[in-house]
């Protein structure tokens, strides 16, 4: 725990990176899935088959998602830069560049995983009494201060439970920079767990990786109890 703390030189760089990680992405995650579970709640046409759509990455493998994801992020010839080549735009080196390569992940990520929050924000939406819309709707309510005053209340557990869930699988995230960056470049994007693979199953430090572990798991149960 010396070492980790005090004697390792990327570190805290690396629990930086982590933090970086987690605020992205939970904050991106939550709007997004808030936004759509709204708009596929209000009556649209053919909701059904915007949420299968959109629930659709969730359900295939994250190692998948990451591989067609480093695709698209290719500098010259990926989706991305093609699209940005028609508007005269040059794409950046999205996973080669130190200032871009995490929102990159944490694009992916978010892309992969707001589909599993917006299904439940969707329950919650669906469990709450129509008469209360209806009232607002008499009283000449607008749609924001519905939402405001009326939705966003009313689904608190649903937040509150999304919140927990999403900052625990946040900070233990490995998969998308381990396909997508390899934790580079430098260590830009490498995080906890994706340290902790190094120490343990490549350096074979074992005791290093229990070390990291132990302190992972104290800071997820800190601040899940925070959040109680």
């Amino acid at each position: 725990f010396l070492r980790m703390f005090i004697q390792d030189p990327v570190f805290w760089q690396i629990s930086f990176n982590t933090v970086y990680f987690v605020a992205g992405y939970i904050v991106l995650n939550l709007l997004v899935s808030i936004g759509l579970a709204v708009w596929l709640t209000s009556g649209i046409r053919f909701a059904g088959l915007f949420r299968f759509a959109f629930f659709l990455p969730v359900v295939a493998p994250m190692v998948a998602n990451s591989v067609v994801w480093r695709l698209l992020f290719v500098p010259d010839t990926g989706l991305f830069a093609a699209a940005l080549a028609t508007i005269g735009v040059e794409a950046p080196n999205w996973l080669g560049s130190p200032n871009w390569a995490m929102p990159s992940v944490i694009l992916m990520s978010v892309w992969a995983g707001f589909g599993y929050n917006m299904i439940i924000f969707i329950a919650g939406i669906q469990a709450i009494p129509a008469s209360i819309y209806e009232a607002a709707e008499i009283d000449g309510v607008n749609a924001w201060t519905r939402f405001r005053h009326i939705t966003f209340p009313m689904i608190s557990p649903s937040i509150f439970f999304a919140t927990v869930m999403t900052l625990i699988s946040a900070l233990k995230v490995f998969e998308q920079p381990y396909i997508l960056t390899g934790g580079g470049p430098g260590s830009s994007t490498t995080t906890i767990v994706f340290y902790l693979y190094q120490q343990g199953f490549q350096n074979y430090d074992l005791g290093y990786a229990s070390s990291i572990a132990w302190m992972l798991f104290l800071v997820i149960m800190f601040v899940t109890a925070i959040q109680f």
